[in-house]
């Protein structure tokens, strides 16, 4: 046994043991979070136009709930396009003091999954070192996984992201996060972290994964990062390139995938086809915006949110009240702080952080498995999903359906998508599955997602009886996907494909991949 790993185990043992002593109080720690970062930011520009002065003073003299009553009375909204037109474009051309303290010379270029145009999201060195302090609480929380070997500890940590060579635009640096957080990994990490910086820098995706897999044969891996497509077809393509049967050929002592950015369930039958043995699956909810939530023990249902590490957490039910048919947020939606919500109710949650996000609503959708341990699990995105005739089907129904149908079928799906269409006189619904069994019989396919969703959400169920009369389905090689993303310009990093095509994107990804097929 590794003696530096086992103290490292040690180590990181004693210190979830200490952690366990103290009370999780998720209000008191993010009343907190929300004091020191208005405190922080008071005398930036955004803090003076919204009284971050009196925010502070009435919070103080205003009883339990003052401040939180203060700040929603003081501070809108925003979305993306609201904070960057009105603040956000002046820090991105060099000004100071903006809507975080000093000059932002960090920006995440972020399209998520529905935009075509990018988005610069202010990295702040707050940020940089809050992401930091939360990865290395994700590293310690593996002591609570007590079959993992203490050898781990010294092995390789393989984190497949964005390029490390970030554009240096008019006095900033812009790219992927992955790629920011990465080029500022710490001097004591640095012996581990593959693919090293030279790869690392690399900014054409299909050169980056040639030069992984040829250096693969020489690396000790135990711990792999990154978005599941892309760890599964770097890993197809390293087992092809030295033509074993799995990863743990060439990686025996592989024992942990760190994995975010979608959900991994539809990914995980195929994926596992590519192990000798198991793994254990550590789930991670990293944005542009910041490090949001992580896995912290083996038996959680969902992740943890970081409440005291420069993250404010707001929640806007995700009702029609507050949102229409096209995920359009009203003028005025309620909003909750993390005491006021429920388990079981999907939320979209706003952000406020050390980049200078206010109120932010960052665009996805989450549902609480445990108030009483701030844990969450994603349920979509707030325009990724369907509601043509009140079916309200969610992203998380998708994927679930997804998996339990490939697993019916003993497939793989590599990616899929579904966009909603006028079948006259009515709706309907058009799945596009990526999978590259050739054996595949569309209809089958079809009718198992279709009856998997109707067991899952009683509102499709509903609808299929009425106004939803039909379901089609096209099957197309994984590869199709990938050239999708590829034509965009969206390879690799923390690019995924987007689960639901909505207007103009349903017409473009029908002329790419040759007609509607219905």
């Amino acid at each position: 046994m590794a003696i530096l790993g086992s103290l490292l185990k040690r180590g990181i043992r004693l210190t979830n043991a200490v952690q366990r002593r103290k009370k999780l109080n998720p209000f008191k720690s993010q009343k907190k979070t929300l004091l020191k970062l208005i405190e922080k930011a008071r005398y930036t520009q955004f803090g003076v136009k919204y009284g971050f002065d009196e925010v502070l003073r009435e919070g103080h003299f205003g009883g339990e709930r003052g401040v939180y009553e203060a700040y929603k009375r003081h501070v809108p909204i925003y979305d993306y396009n609201k904070i960057f037109a009105e603040w956000w474009h002046r820090s991105l051309e060099g000004e100071k003091n903006v809507t975080w303290p000093g000059r932002v010379t960090y920006f995440a270029l972020s399209s998520g999954t529905s935009e075509a145009a990018s988005k610069y999201i202010p990295v702040t060195k707050a940020m940089s070192k809050a992401i930091q302090k939360t990865s290395i609480r994700q590293i310690i929380t593996l002591g609570k996984y007590r079959h993992l070997p203490a050898s781990l500890y010294e092995k390789g940590y393989l984190m497949l992201g964005g390029s490390t060579q970030l554009n240096a635009r008019e006095g900033h640096f812009e790219g992927d996060l992955s790629g920011i957080t990465a080029s500022q990994i710490p001097f004591w990490f640095q012996r581990f972290y593959k693919p090293g910086p030279e790869i690392a820098s690399e900014r054409d995706w299909g050169t980056k994964l040639d030069e992984i897999t040829q250096q693969a044969a020489g690396w000790d891996i135990g711990y792999v990062v990154g978005v599941p497509a892309w760890i599964q077809l770097l890993m197809e393509k390293i087992i092809a390139h030295y033509k074993v049967k799995t990863i743990h050929d060439i990686w025996p002592n592989l024992a942990v995938f760190c994995h975010g950015g979608v959900s991994f369930e539809p990914y995980k039958h195929g994926f596992e086809k590519l192990l000798a043995h198991p793994i254990t699956y550590i789930e991670t909810y990293l944005a542009s915006e910041g490090f949001i939530a992580y896995q912290t023990h083996p038996e959680a249902e969902g992740m943890q949110l970081v409440l005291n590490n420069g993250i404010f957490h707001e929640f806007i039910p995700f009702t029609e009240a507050n949102f229409d048919a096209d995920g359009v947020m009203a003028a005025q939606p309620e909003t909750l702080m993390i005491d006021e919500v429920e388990e079981g109710k999907e939320y979209a949650p706003l952000l406020s952080t050390c980049s200078g996000a206010w109120r932010y609503l960052i665009g996805d959708t989450i549902k609480f498995v445990s108030k009483k341990k701030a844990e969450i699990v994603i349920t979509g995105r707030t325009k990724h999903f369907l509601s043509l005739c009140g079916e309200h089907l969610s992203v998380d129904n998708m994927n679930k359906a997804v998996e339990l149908s490939a697993r019916d079928l003993n497939i793989d799906v590599r990616e899929f998508t579904v966009a909603g269409i006028n079948h006259d006189p009515l709706f309907a619904h058009h799945w596009y599955i990526g999978t590259d069994n050739e054996s595949v019989d569309a209809d089958n396919l079809r009718d198992h997602i279709d009856a998997h969703l109707k067991e899952l959400n009683d509102d499709y169920a509903t609808e299929r009886a009425h106004a939803l009369k039909n379901v089609f389905l096209t099957v197309l090689p994984a590869q199709r996907f990938y050239d999708w993303m590829a034509a965009k310009g969206k390879m690799g990093g923390q690019h995924k494909f987007p689960r639901v095509l909505k207007k103009d994107q349903i017409k473009e990804w029908e002329a790419f991949v040759g007609g509607s097929q219905v």
